[in-house]
């Protein structure tokens, strides 16, 4: 195997040479693959395997019975006149199905988890130019393992601008919309272009939504969703301090201090305050009494120690490039439609919702980003600021620095969507 083991399918098995030389691999892995194949080199081959994710097919209706579990389904393949256990890499995985999903394995975990009466071979991309069979009988599987244990980790790397190159979108409404999560597909190292997303699989994916979003059924996504493209999950107390200085910068005409800034936010807040409020309830009419003075008192620190820490999180901003002189953030809308892209995919992978309500969602992301913003740098900027104040407490640590990279790799990187797509 690792020595040239592999039984591979010849070029007359996909339409002569001819077809496969002009074959594009959908990225980077697959285009990896293919030529060390061609060179018969086995060992490359195998490093490519082990530093990739590797997903087998199984039944969705299986899993609600059996979470947790992996279940083998191999067909019978004549190249080798046996059964086989069809195994794809990311850039091979078929549209998103209602019955089938996709789980992630890593080449050392199917090392270690084969057992003696699962199939005897193993096939890479059936049906493509990089399709090869693989015995799996022990002596091969250590050398698996080996190949895995001479990987540094598993899985592609983070911080890294990663798309298909075919079968992804490119342009248009949809790549504009895919392209609002950029900065966090960066960040994770994920495909920013696949729409039919299946990401690290389905049981990572509902795993990711339950841990960071306690989304555990279609109708609790629903609802998030929804709450993230209506902008409704970012801070109304962020938002108020921005729009009191938005609304004194269109007064003014130019830059706000930030004594200035301050004192007209504790006046709104104070004068906020002391009006009646009349609500209608189901009783009626009702008039609410002013708040308490304590309760003012704190809400006017919370905003003045709110406004310095924008105030803090720009001045860094513009020594790293994110925000140019003189600009600053008029509002964090940003975090919340980045969040709704990546939402819609991480909700069709976790089989929440269809291609075409995530398509619609991604879509309206892309509107409602350009409805706010004027450019990917303004989003940007807007987007980690939205991130910063909900996580880093301003210790510039990860939460920022992660989000600094994947902003320069996304101004940078000649095939970022940021560079390619107009931004309205």
């Amino acid at each position: 195997m690792g020595n040239g083991e592999g039984l591979t399918a010849g070029p007359e098995q996909h339409g002569g040479h001819g077809a496969t030389a002009a074959w594009q691999a959908p990225s980077r892995v697959e285009r990896e693959l293919y030529e060390a194949k061609n060179r018969g080199d086995w060992p490359a081959y195998f490093d490519v395997l082990a530093r990739t994710d590797l997903f087998v097919a199984d039944s969705y209706t299986r899993l609600q019975a059996h979470p947790r579990t992996v279940r083998f389904t191999p067909y019978f393949y004549p190249q080798v006149g046996a059964e086989c256990l069809p195994v794809l890499t990311e850039g091979m995985l078929p549209a998103p199905h209602p019955e089938t999903v996709f789980l992630s394995q890593s080449l050392g975990w199917f090392a270690d988890e084969w057992r003696h009466d699962d199939p005897q071979w193993i096939v890479i991309n059936p049906g493509t130019p990089c399709e090869t069979f693989f015995p799996a009988g022990p002596a091969q599987r250590a050398l698996w393992k080996q190949h895995a244990q001479n990987t540094t980790g598993c899985g592609h790397s983070h911080l890294e601008l990663r798309g298909l190159d075919s079968g992804g979108a490119t342009e248009g409404p949809v790549a504009h919309g895919l392209a609002c999560a950029a900065l966090l597909f960066v960040k994770n190292g994920e495909l920013w272009n696949a729409m039919a997303y299946h990401g690290g699989g389905y049981t990572s994916e509902r795993n990711r939504l339950k841990e960071w979003w306690g989304v555990t059924s279609r109708e609790e996504w629903q609802r998030t969703q929804e709450a993230l493209l209506a902008a409704e999950m970012i801070s109304g107390v962020w938002e108020f301090a921005l729009g009191v200085r938005r609304s004194l910068a269109l007064d003014f005409a130019g830059p706000v201090g930030v004594d200035h800034w301050r004192a007209v936010a504790e006046r709104v807040l104070r004068r906020n305050a002391a009006e009646a409020e009349f609500r209608i309830t189901p009783d009626g009419v009702t008039k609410t009494e002013p708040r308490e003075n304590a309760e003012l008192e704190a809400q006017v620190a919370g905003i003045q120690r709110l406004i310095g820490r924008i105030a803090r999180y720009e001045a860094r901003f513009r020594a790293d490039g994110l925000l140019t002189e003189g600009k600053f953030i008029r509002t964090v809308e940003a975090w919340d439609y980045g969040r709704a892209s990546g939402m819609a995919r991480w909700g069709m992978a976790a089989r929440f919702c269809t291609l075409p309500e995530a398509e619609h969602a991604v879509l309206r992301a892309s509107r409602a980003a350009q409805a706010n913003y004027r450019s990917w740098e303004e989003f940007s900027a807007a987007y980690i600021l939205g991130r910063c104040l909900h996580f880093d407490e301003e210790e510039f640590g990860s939460w920022y620095e992660d989000m600094l990279t994947a902003h320069r790799i996304l101004t940078t990187d000649p095939a970022s969507p940021w560079l390619t797509l107009p931004f309205s």
